[in-house]
């Protein structure tokens, strides 16, 4: 078995999974403002971006070759219905007409959830402390017709309620986006790993916590239960969340669906690999490209990852 590992020119000859800078989209936190450029501190190298900044970092992603973004908001306010979500004129959908209008040819995913406009910080309308399914739906499904209508390419919703997909499907049809593609989260987890990203979204729930509407992480056939029901709703492509933690998740689902499917590389498997690389525990380089092998190993067709551009500046 050795003879074909005996030079890098037998080991790429032979090489299994191969990454591309197509394969990744950058997850992009936008704010209202001008020339706001706002640090995250759990997420180094991280920023809430103002619409104009944000389109100058997608201008640099678009040079690299990256496949797209996806834009997630933090609105001036928020309420108990989530107004911010859904309004016209809401930071996605002002980020959305700025980057289309700089770069029209950049792929723009939008995150379709409502923890960032929320004052609460759940998922959906709350009624005596518990999140209500059914009434959701109409928020989700105004807020996928409003990214539409601004420019968006594809829809991504995340809030992990049952039929949004189908909600969301029907409104778009409705509105004359018959051809606007969803990606659903269609296997989203309960995880602790998305702890950085709720500070750079400041989405972190005000009681309780989401285990109630997202998945539990010691189960498996329920997550190909939760992608079957989603793609016979109308789902275009499927996401599994988070992603090195879940390869299993992953595999299982390439095995089972033809559907193009992602995988997230969350905030937390980002924050693990860089408080690494800073106090020198591992290789920046080689941490990087291997965990975004693996997941491409494991099944996925494209990954959403925080290491977009720096993993395409090492395919270079």
């Amino acid at each position: 078995m050795r003879r074909l590992r005996a030079s890098d020119a037998l080991r790429k000859l032979v090489r299994e999974t191969s990454l591309e800078p197509t394969d990744f989209i950058l997850p992009l936190f936008t704010c209202p403002g001008e020339g706001v450029r706002r640090p995250i501190s759990s997420m180094p190298g991280n920023y809430q971006l103002s619409p104009d900044e944000l389109v100058k970092e997608c201008e640099e992603a678009y040079r690299l070759g990256i496949g797209g973004v996806i834009l997630f908001g933090i609105p001036e306010t928020k309420d108990e219905i989530a107004s911010g979500a859904y309004a016209d004129d809401g930071i996605v959908q002002q980020a959305t007409r700025a980057l289309k209008r700089a770069l029209p040819k950049f792929l723009v995913m939008t995150d379709v959830c409502n923890c960032e406009y929320t004052s609460h910080g759940h998922c959906g309308l709350v009624v005596d402390g518990e999140v209500q399914n059914d009434p959701t739906l109409e928020w989700l499904a105004k807020t996928s017709v409003s990214h539409a209508r601004a420019g968006a390419d594809l829809i991504a919703p995340s809030d992990m309620m049952d039929g949004r997909v189908g909600a969301i499907r029907k409104a778009l049809d409705a509105a004359g986006f018959s051809n606007t593609p969803i990606v659903s989260y269609a296997a989203k987890y309960a995880s602790v790993f998305y702890g950085p990203f709720r500070e750079a979204a400041e989405s972190t729930p005000q009681f309780g916590d989401r285990r109630s509407y997202q998945m539990d992480p010691a189960n498996a056939r329920e997550a190909l239960r939760e992608i079957e029901l989603d793609i016979q709703e109308g789902a275009d492509m499927i996401m599994v969340k988070p992603a090195m933690p879940y390869l299993d998740i992953i595999r299982q689902a390439r095995d089972r669906f033809r559907t193009p499917l992602g995988a997230y590389q969350v905030s937390g498997e980002f924050s693990m690999l860089m408080a690494a690389i800073h106090n020198g525990w591992l290789d920046r380089d080689r941490a990087i490209l291997e965990s975004l092998t693996a997941i491409r190993r494991a099944g996925a067709d494209f990954i959403l990852t925080y290491f977009a551009k720096d993993a395409t500046r090492l395919l270079a």
